[in-house]
């Protein structure tokens, strides 16, 4: 099913897309206010079942989560069930591949520190966000993402980079490498082709 209808539920939270944007099933696209939401053309989200045979366990969400924060996600992108979630900042550069079911997260979601988490959960209205780490991402362009794998707060992909499914991704890549693990480490290079 595609849902082009859901495209006038996007505007209301004002998400900008660009040309042909293509959505399979519902996915939850979210902008909070005073954040940014964009999405290039080109782009194609899934978010239905059947949509991926690698088997998507849920829809695609992409969220901006504080009131800064901010989403780009460049053109000819495609996420399949994907969870993009940002409080600062998340990049996503033209032509990339966001494997089933990945998890790309600019924060930690709570404190680590008891006292601080104590205090956000009591903190009913949240505003006091600057308590959970965050760190923005920039995944560059010609990526492609293997399926379950999570990037964490902080991590720049360069152009070209392959993740490896499942891989637990952290830290600043170089363009052009694969990377796969848990923690990620880089297990070869590419050719200039990025």
């Amino acid at each position: 099913m595609n849902s082009n209808w859901f495209k006038i539920v996007t505007k209301a939270t004002k998400v900008e897309y660009g040309k042909n944007l293509l959505l399979k099933g519902m996915p939850v696209i979210f902008n909070k206010g005073g954040a940014k939401l964009k999405i290039g053309d080109n782009v194609t989200i899934k978010s239905s079942f059947f949509s991926n045979l690698v088997g998507l366990y849920s829809r695609t969400i992409i969220v901006t989560r504080a009131p800064k924060a901010e989403i780009v996600i460049g053109d000819n992108v495609g996420i399949s069930g994907a969870t993009i979630y940002a409080r600062k900042g998340i990049t996503i550069g033209d032509n990339t591949c966001i494997g089933g079911n990945c998890k790309i997260l600019d924060n930690d979601f709570h404190p680590i520190d008891t006292e601080d988490r104590l205090r956000l959960l009591a903190d009913v209205h949240g505003g006091d966000s600057e308590l959970v780490p965050s760190r923005e991402i920039r995944i560059g362009k010609n990526c492609f993402i293997g399926c379950n794998s999570i990037i964490l707060k902080g991590t720049v992909l360069g152009n070209g980079c392959v993740v490896g499914a499942g891989a637990v991704v952290s830290g600043k890549f170089e363009d052009n490498c694969v990377i796969a693990g848990n923690p990620a480490r880089v297990i070869r290079r590419l050719g200039n082709k990025g």
